[in-house]
């Protein structure tokens, strides 16, 4: 199968490369500029760093090509590890998997009587260049430079798998890489993005620590407009991929993935949490994460209905699970609102979907329970499968159904699911994406050789028993109604359920179909069809064409948009899903 899957989209925001500075040398030859048209005798430089940017690599380069002047870590005024561990356990707890969300500040992991002495110290310096670098910099001065060097979650989370960085203020680069991810996800990314975004308006210029010997840096007007040009138009974030215990081998084709991983089990399309930007300044690529984008243009990107439901919040996700030749998901259930805002401080919780982009023949679903199921037997023997005295024998207690190509199945929170093997799913859900409480994994270990943590203690409380297999096939299970039709299109909803606040509506068509945001953010995948050509009806963006199952983002302030089959698909049947927050 030969792919056209983009795996690098990009927003070109300038034919010229002038606005941007490749590698040491071009950053400090900038800053050297800068500091030379100031014509002051004393000149502050802050380099503010989001936790995972490697801080050695801007340590040489500074001593390299400015060794003059005064420099300041602000690692050395962090708290000790003790206290920064005993103020963030309330929210880390002991739990291996879920922790709860916080209210602290990133002045909170500091010495506050050393940074106190710090500042005091930078103000009584008279002259020469004084440097700060590092997680909070801003704090340390009023700078008359202040850079912001950023980096994407998932690149830190590839980081924290290579053992290269732990969590703020803490010396586990070494830990279990679940224990790091779910501190960086529940305390320090949230304590960073607080920090950013605070002085996000004061910041001269960005840089691109993707790659620590070769950062790149652009000014802030260029930056600003990269992002204003990306909430008027159609874009893709950078899809991210992994393996995993149950994955799949139809990713490695579709994507053009490297066929020596062992598999893919997970696609990330369209999570703008931990995804990246791409910026494309004449032949310079900038990345830069997507939650930036989230963070500082939340209304003309969601919409006023979605920031006032959700404030600074991407709220619909889209993911592919690859389990063609792999192995069943595990089997699992999300929390209800009620138990996800009392137990872990969220507003809403995981309702989702699974839309098949692909099933064999003997692709499955699992679904709600069996008729007449009793609940506290069914328990019983879960525990029992986990504490490894026998398996648990899911097609007793769990509805099982075939599924096939196009099928669409809901899953509103407390609903016992999962995918089972030979098929693809593209899930679509509410972005709360780590609260899956495991009920069983079929016995298998995870690649790293260790069990994967269960959650039954939690699932319990949640399950509803009333979904039996009677009551899915009626409410969760192709629910689709014809909306319009006409010579060139059906347009047909085909969810969510009820309770969920994403409504699904799935457009099949061999000529131009119109959409109207309404001011509401839109998320689309094409689910059928080569390529698709993206364009306005009033000339407000550059065509963009769309390849087989990828996902773009068209914002709130995109007034409407037409696709239409291009290319390869020209005369042919395309189809579309569009995920949208009802009104």
């Amino acid at each position: 199968m030969s792919s056209n899957y983009d795996k690098f989209p990009f927003i070109e925001v300038s034919k010229s490369s002038d606005m941007c500075f490749v590698g040491w040398d071009g950053i400090f030859e900038e800053i050297t500029h800068f500091v030379e048209a100031t014509n002051k005798s004393k000149c502050v430089i802050c380099i503010d760093m989001y936790h995972g940017v490697e801080a050695e690599p801007v340590r040489e380069a500074i001593l390299s090509h400015m060794g003059s002047a005064t420099v300041i870590h602000t690692g050395d005024v962090l708290e000790s590890v003790e206290k920064v561990s005993a103020m963030v356990y309330p929210y880390v707890t002991d739990d291996q998997v879920f922790g709860k969300m916080n209210d602290l500040e990133i002045a909170d992991f500091f010495d506050s009587g050393k940074l106190a002495q710090v500042r005091e110290r930078v103000r009584n310096i008279s002259s020469g260049i004084v440097i700060i670098y590092g997680e909070g910099a801003a704090l340390f001065a009023e700078p008359d430079l202040l850079i912001y060097a950023d980096l994407a979650r998932w690149e830190i989370q590839k980081r924290m798998k290579r053992g290269i960085v732990g969590n703020f203020g803490m010396d586990n680069a070494d830990d279990n890489f679940a224990l790091k991810y779910k501190q960086g996800y529940f305390l320090d990314w949230r304590v960073l993005d607080r920090h950013k975004l605070r002085f996000f308006d004061k910041i001269d210029y960005f840089m691109d620590a993707s790659l620590p010997d070769e950062p790149k840096m652009v000014g802030t007007e260029a930056y600003h407009k990269g992002l204003d040009k990306a909430v008027k138009r159609p874009f893709r974030v950078v899809p991210f991929f992994d393996p995993g215990p149950w994955g799949g081998q139809w990713l490695k084709e579709v994507a053009d993935l490297d066929r020596e991983e062992v598999n893919y089990a997970w696609g990330f399309d369209c999570v703008p949490e931990e995804n990246s930007l791409l910026f494309k300044f004449g032949e310079c690529i900038f990345e830069l994460p997507s939650i930036n984008l989230v963070l500082t243009r939340p209304q003309q990107l969601l919409g006023e209905h979605i920031y006032r439901s959700f404030g600074a919040e991407f709220p619909i996700r889209f993911d592919f699970l690859d389990t063609m030749d792999g192995g069943n998901l595990s089997l699992q259930v999300h929390p209800t609102r009620q138990y996800i805002k009392e137990h872990f401080g969220m507003d809403y919780t995981q309702d989702e979907s699974y839309y098949f982009l692909e099933a064999g023949q003997d692709a499955c679903v699992y679904l709600g329970t069996r008729r007449h199921v009793n609940a506290a037997e069914m328990i019983a023997d879960l525990e029992k499968a986990q504490s490894g005295l026998e398996d648990f024998d899911a097609d007793k207690y769990v509805n099982k159904l075939p599924v096939r190509k196009h099928d669409h199945i809901l899953i509103p929170a407390g609903t016992i699911h999962c995918s089972g093997k030979n098929a693809v799913v593209l899930e679509i859900s509410a972005t709360p994406y780590i609260f899956t409480f495991k009920l069983w994994d079929w016995g298998r270990l995870g690649l790293d050789g260790k069990p994967r943590p269960i959650n039954i203690e939690h699932g319990k409380n949640v399950i509803d028993w009333a979904r039996d297999e009677d009551w899915v096939k009626e409410n969760l299970f192709n629910n689709v109604e014809q909306i319009s039709m006409n010579g060139h299109s059906l347009e047909e909803s085909t969810g969510l359920f009820n309770t969920q606040f994403i409504e699904t509506r799935r457009h099949w068509f061999d000529g131009k179909v119109t959409h109207r945001t309404h001011g509401n953010l839109n998320v689309v995948n094409l689910v059928e069809g080569e390529e698709v050509v993206v364009e306005s009806p009033d000339g407000l963006f550059e065509p963009y064409v769309i390849h087989y199952a990828e996902t773009f983002i068209v914002p709130a302030d995109v007034p409407a948009y037409t696709i239409t089959p291009f290319g390869k698909s020209v005369g042919q049947k395309c189809a579309t899903l569009k995920a949208y927050v009802r009104k």
